[in-house]
Formats: structure tokens, C-alpha cells, sequence
């Protein structure tokens, strides 16, 4: 037994020193032709050992028209790999509040709701932290639809519908996260952006860490983003700035600061002499909660299996080895935080590449060399793979093109589209008419409708003044008419698990003149029955015995939609109220 034990103790040992001795030169030349592979503009590492950073550097630039260079200090969004951050403060609530990750998120979120009362009664905070709850993203809600409100995001929760039940399917859920930091905040009094600052930031010493675009704007080494377009061209992007959603994806650091936060999870929750997450949660938060997906992501590398999640960490077998990671993702900046708990080391990758490829590669490849392990070539692995995508969307382009049909002319005139189309579940899109063509406003973006065919219009992006034909948002405006024949709300394909979600539409108001408002008010018969149609503050009113009193809104100089009835609507044709409705049309006569 004591000879097993000398000899174990002698392999730890030499796995540690070839740790130690990393060859940077290598190192450094095989990031730099993944950059190239990849052609990002620019990106940061950081790995650490135990509780020191053994490398730390900048590759390309941080701002590619003015040939800034990134270094190991340059600020990033760091996207989803906060979640972590915010699922420990529950961890630190949980060692000081008696938080329980089996409790229900209505006892400290009473006003938080779900679609049905199966998800009000059994979902669980570790549901929500797991993304096991039965609910889909959903993320057009908070991306095309952003709010600074916290309360009223979450309230839209409400309407999102599930796909499948709770604890059944790993599905990735950004609102669960936006529930957490709201927990976070009753319980402290705090704002889930102070907790982040006092209870990480501080002790971590990140001090240039910050929580919004325009900390990030106001930074001194900060880079921009940029999205890669058709393999080929590096295209400088917006910040965006996620709002209300920010506990799922607000961070913006850099891999210096990264690294420190790594520390705590290498060294039971202490960073220096700190105790900065409660040990036994850093213990609980290493272990997988549900399996994602079928288990061996790839046969190329049957070693790489038993994918999981956790604790807002992705938990698996890298070749043999027990690592968790957390990638993240916003307009034009792709990240990366891993590490390996048993090899007690960690990497941390930051791009400035849109849906880049390269902090997954970087992190692999630093992993092959730590661990001493066969080295998969990563570039010919990664354009292989670019190969593949581009044949996959040159046929997709094809298909396209052959299915592309435009047989008619939309049912209606093109102002009848117009108006407001709401979901409560996402938000209000306003359909407007500008220089003969539709146009659609989302709370974030604009988009041109181009007509495909009957009622079926494409979104195409506007960004400033110029319509990009090739960029639509992926789903169709698939108008919906009602029993009168009148386009009463739009089909959007917006959750990929679900039907269609309905918008439902308001049409445009007009202003009509008193003087014009007055001639249609009087009394009307229809079938002995009397209709009195009044003005109240410049709007008609229609009063129709023993129901309750109507609101007339104006859709045209004599048409007017009645409010609250769908499908009803009455005109006024010269001494005659015609009511339309979904059972027939009816006509009343002046008195």
C-alpha cells in the first residue's frame, strides 16, 4: 500500500512539474495560428495554476483601424460566463441567508409567475440554475425587446410557454438567470449589480471589471467588437447592451481579473487570505445536475463525454480529465472560462469575434499542453469544420433560391398591415408604410418587409440607413386575417421549439376632426332596438342596450374598430351605422 501510494504521489508530481514548465514559445505559436485559422482580431489568455497565473497575454488588436494592440488587462464582455458569478451569489445566500437551492423561487419571488400552475407549484431554484424548468430560450424576448426594468422582463415569464416538462431535458434558459439575481436583490436589499461589486469585484481586486456599456465606454483599455462577415471580412460592431437581462450576461473584464475569479474555484473558494465563496459550495458546485444532450458530443473524440451542467457550469470529460467551462457569446465578443479541478489549473479566453470558434479552440489547445496529452491539430480540426458550414450554407442558399416564389400580390393594400402587433410574452412591434414599402420597428432593431408571397413577409435588418438583403432576422411576418377579412394579428416563428407566437394587432389610429366626429353621433335602429352613439373628449362612443358602453377607434374617415371585441367593427355610411362582425353583417338606421 505504501509503495501505491509513493507511486501515485510520484505521478502528481511529475504532472505538476510539467505544468510548471510550460514552453511558451510553443504556446504562443500555436494561439497565434488558431488566430489566423480563425481570423479574429483580437483576443486574451490567462491560465492559472493552483493560486498563480502562468501566463497572461494579448494576441491582435483590440481596435483593428487604429492597429491597437489587446493585452492581458484589455476589457471584454464576457457574456454567459457570468452566470457563474451570479449562481454563487446564491451559494454565498445559502451559507448566510438559509437559502435552499430545493426551495421554490416564488418564496422569496412571490410576484414571479409561469404559464401553468404545474410550473408555479414543482420549478425549483436548482431547476432554474440547471435549465431544467421545460422552458425554451425564449430569447428574442429580452434581445429584440430590451427593458432597463427588471420587474416588468420578468413578468413576461408569465406568457413563455414550456416544450417539454420540468427535470425531463436540459433546455439553456437566459430568464431563470434574470429570476436568480432577482432573488439575490430581496434578500440583500442590494441591486444584483452591487452584490456582483462588493461581493467579487472587490475582494477579487477586479478593479476595472464593470457591469455596463457605458462603464465599458468610459474604460481607459477597452476593445471593440467585430463580427466576421461571409468567412472573410472582420466588420466592427455595436456594443449591445442587455439590459434587464444583465444577471444572465452583464460582465465586462478582462483575463487578468478573470484569473482571480478562477483562483477561488482551484482553492476552495479563497482568493489570498479571503474566504470568498463558502467552501462547502464550491465543493457542491463542481458536480453536474443534469446530462446535456447524448453524452459523446463528437465520435472523433469518444473521450470527451458524460456532458452535463451544473451550477452555471458545463461539466465533462475533456480526455479523461474532469473540467468544467462556461462559454459566452454577445454581439461581437465570444468568451471562455474553464477549469480542471483535479489538475488544478484554468484557463480564461477572451475574443472580440462575434460567435467565435477561437476561445473553445485556445482552451483545448492550452489543455493538450498542460496535460501533457496527444495534441489534436486544432486548425485543420477548425477548417474542416468551416468547410463543412459553408457547404452546408451554400446548399441552404440553393434550396432557397429554388423554393423562392412570389405567385401574388399581398390580400391587402399595404396600409392594412400597419399598426401594432403586441405578445406579452415579448413585447410591442410597430408595422408602419415609408416610401411605398412596410417597415418594422422591434424595440432594438428596424427591419425592411420584403413581400415573398400572399401575406408572408421577410425581415431584413436596417443598420443606419442601408438595407442588408442578405441578413434577415430568420423568421417570416406571417400576417393572420380575421373572420371580416381584416389582418388581425402576425405569425412569428421566434422560439424554435414552439408553433408560431401570435402578435396580436391594434391598427394605426387616425385623427378625425370634431366637426367630422359629430355628424356620425345620433341614435340608430336596428331591429327595434336602440344604438346611441355619443362624443366623449373627441372620441365616439357606441351604446349598445344592456352591454357595456363602447370605445369607437378610428381606422378611416368612417371606419372604426370597436375596442375590446376582435373581429367587430362598425362604419358609418351616410345615415346608416353598419356593424360588421364575425356572425355577419347588420345594418341600423339614423333616427
Amino acid at each position: 500500500m505504501k509503495f501505491k501510494l509513493l507511486l501515485l504521489a510520484i505521478v502528481f508530481a511529475n504532472s505538476i512539474f510539467a505544468q510548471s514548465n510550460l514552453n511558451e514559445k510553443r504556446l504562443d505559436k500555436t494561439l497565434k495560428s488558431l488566430q489566423v485559422a480563425t481570423q479574429t482580431v483580437g483576443f486574451s489568455v490567462a491560465i492559472v495554476q493552483g493560486d498563480k497565473v502562468i501566463y497572461a497575454k494579448g494576441f491582435g488588436y483590440k481596435d483593428l483601424e487604429n492597429k491597437l494592440k489587446v493585452d492581458e488587462h484589455t476589457l471584454f464582455p464576457i457574456g454567459s460566463t457570468s452566470k457563474a458569478f451570479t449562481t454563487a451569489l446564491l451559494g454565498i445566500m445559502e451559507d448566510e441567508k438559509d437559502l435552499k437551492f430545493t426551495d421554490s423561487p416564488k418564496k422569496y419571488l412571490p410576484e414571479l409567475e409561469f404559464y401553468n400552475t404545474d410550473l408555479n407549484n414543482n420549478i425549483t431554484i436548482k431547476d432554474m440554475v440547471s435549465h431544467r424548468t421545460g422552458l425554451p430560450r425564449h430569447d428574442l424576448s429580452w434581445y429584440l425587446f430590451p427593458t432597463e426594468s427588471k420587474d416588468s422582463l420578468l413578468a413576461r415569464v408569465k406568457h413563455h410557454k414550456p416544450f417539454t416538462e420540468i427535470r425531463t431535458q436540459w433546455y439553456y434558459n437566459n430568464f431563470m438567470y434574470l429570476a436568480q439575481g432577482l432573488i439575490t436583490e430581496k434578500l440583500t436589499g442590494k441591486s444584483w449589480e452591487d452584490n456582483i461589486r462588493e461581493r467579487f469585484f472587490k475582494p477579487l481586486q477586479m478593479q476595472t471589471s464593470n457591469l455596463t456599456i457605458k462603464e465599458l465606454e468610459a474604460s481607459a483599455n477597452v476593445s471593440k467588437g467585430y463580427v466576421l462577415e461571409k468567412f472573410s471580412t472582420s466588420k466592427l460592431t455595436p456594443y449591445y447592451n442587455i439590459a434587464a437581462i444583465s444577471p444572465a450576461g452583464s460582465i465586462n473584464s478582462s483575463a487578468s481579473e478573470m484569473a482571480n475569479w478562477i483562483k477561488i474555484w482551484l482553492n476552495d473558494g479563497k482568493f489570498n487570505n479571503t474566504q470568498v465563496l463558502p467552501k462547502n459550495y464550491v465543493k457542491k458546485a463542481i458536480n453536474p445536475l443534469i446530462l446535456v444532450g447524448n453524452g459523446i458530443v463528437e465520435d472523433k473524440f469518444p473521450d470527451q463525454h458524460l456532458n452535463s451542467y451544473g451550477y452555471a457550469w458545463f461539466v465533462s470529460s475533456y480526455k479523461g480529465h474532469y473540467r468544467l467551462e462556461h462559454g459566452g457569446n454577445i454581439d461581437g465578443f465570444s468568451a471562455n472560462v474553464s477549469f480542471f479541478p483535479t489538475d488544478n489549473f484554468g484557463i480564461v479566453v477572451l475574443a472580440n469575434q462575434d460567435g467565435s470558434a477561437l476561445p473553445t479552440l485556445v482552451r483545448n489547445a492550452i489543455s493538450d499542453e498542460l496535460l501533457n496529452l496527444e495534441k489534436t491539430d486544432w486548425v485543420t480540426y477548425y477548417n474542416e469544420k468551416i468547410s463543412d458550414l459553408k457547404k452546408q450554407q451554400q446548399e441552404e442558399s440553393n434550396k432557397k433560391e429554388e423554393q423562392a416564389t412570389n405567385v401574388s400580390t399581398p390580400s391587402h393594400s399595404i396600409e392594412a398591415y400597419t399598426g401594432t402587433y403586441n405578445n406579452k410574452g415579448y413585447g410591442t412591434i410597430t408595422v408602419e408604410v415609408k416610401n411605398d414599402s412596410l417597415w418594422a420597428k422591434f424595440t432594438r432593431e428596424k427591419a425592411y418587409l420584403n413581400h415573398t408571397h400572399y401575406d408572408i413577409f421577410k425581415p431584413h435588418l436596417v443598420k443606419g440607413n442601408t438595407i442588408n438583403m442578405e441578413d434577415d432576422l430568420g423568421f417570416n411576418f406571417n400576417f393572420k386575417t380575421n373572420d371580416l377579412g381584416d389582418i388581425d394579428g402576425v405569425h412569428l416563428k421566434l422560439e424554435p421549439t414552439l408553433e408560431p407566437l401570435f402578435f396580436s394587432r391594434s391598427p394605426s389610429e387616425i385623427i378625425i376632426k370634431d366637426g367630422k366626429l359629430k355628424t356620425f353621433v345620433g341614435s340608430y335602429i336596428l331591429s327595434g332596438s336602440e344604438l346611441k352613439v355619443t362624443l366623449e373628449d373627441g372620441t365616439l362612443k357606441l351604446n349598445v342596450p344592456q352591454q357595456p358602453l363602447y370605445t369607437l377607434t378610428p381606422v378611416s374617415q368612417n371606419e372604426f374598430i370597436i375596442k375590446g371585441l376582435s373581429g367587430y367593427k362598425a362604419e358609418f355610411n351616410e345615415d346608416r351605422l353598419i356593424l360588421h362582425q364575425p356572425n355577419g353583417t347588420f345594418t341600423a338606421v339614423k333616427k
